[in-house]
């Protein structure tokens, strides 16, 4: 490959690292605020997460265009083409994550009686963890660190087991107190949006490890 080649293909490959490192930065953004406006009942907050997400869906079109550009015009092989692979995928995923924190944001304004719900307590606390999952994946992908990945992919049990409790917390609630059901539901939507967060972050994690070692995590760790 020419030296003018092989330096355009590492340009492309630095902006898609970049495209995919912004995106994952705007989703994190996304997941603390849209979940400190729900607690807050910020409903202005919440507007501002909706209409953010506007960006990362720009940003995946980014990286759809570029990695097909780099395959087109570069033919990449083996980790080189794993990685634009990789890259593919995870801008798809990253973009659905921005959209569960959407999906949370506009749910703020269908919650009344926020001091009756005891799982608000631990929706943060879920969601802070989800939050975790996304940045170190992200982390992982920038240093093609198959170890971090793994580490990501065991970290979603957790959120797992935060979900069932509160799921278990706020059917138990709706039960006892009929005229809360509504913003109940509201909530066990939210919950249900962290952790398929938590699920897409492992998700990404299971391509970082393939793109860094050609083979995907072991099936015990998944």
């Amino acid at each position: 490959m020419a030296e003018h080649t092989v330096k355009a293909f590492d340009e492309d490959i630095t902006r898609l690292r970049g495209l995919i490192a912004e995106m994952g930065g705007l989703a994190e953004v996304a997941i603390q605020e849209a979940l400190d406006a729900l607690v807050r009942g910020d409903e202005e907050l919440a507007e501002k997460v909706v209409a953010r997400d506007k960006r990362i869906d720009a940003l995946e079109t980014e990286v759809d265009k570029l990695a097909v550009r780099i395959i087109a015009l570069r033919a990449p092989m083996a980790d080189d083409l794993r990685e634009v692979i990789a890259a593919l995928k995870i801008g798809g995923v990253v973009e659905r994550i921005g959209d569960y924190s959407k999906n949370i944001a506009k749910r703020v304004g269908m919650i009344e009686g926020r001091s009756r719900f005891e799982p608000l307590t631990l929706l943060p606390a879920m969601g802070e963890l989800a939050g975790e999952m996304v940045h170190d994946v992200l982390t992982a992908y920038a240093a093609r660190d198959p170890d971090l990945a793994r580490e990501v992919i065991a970290t979603d049990a957790k959120v797992d087991a935060f979900y069932n409790s509160i799921f278990r917390n706020l059917v138990s609630h709706m039960v006892e107190n009929p005229s809360t059901i509504s913003s109940a539901a509201q909530l066990l939507f939210v919950a249900r949006n962290i952790e398929r967060i938590g699920d897409h972050a492992t998700n990404v994690a299971e391509m970082v490890h393939f793109a860094a070692t050609g083979a995907y995590p072991p099936e015990g760790d998944r």
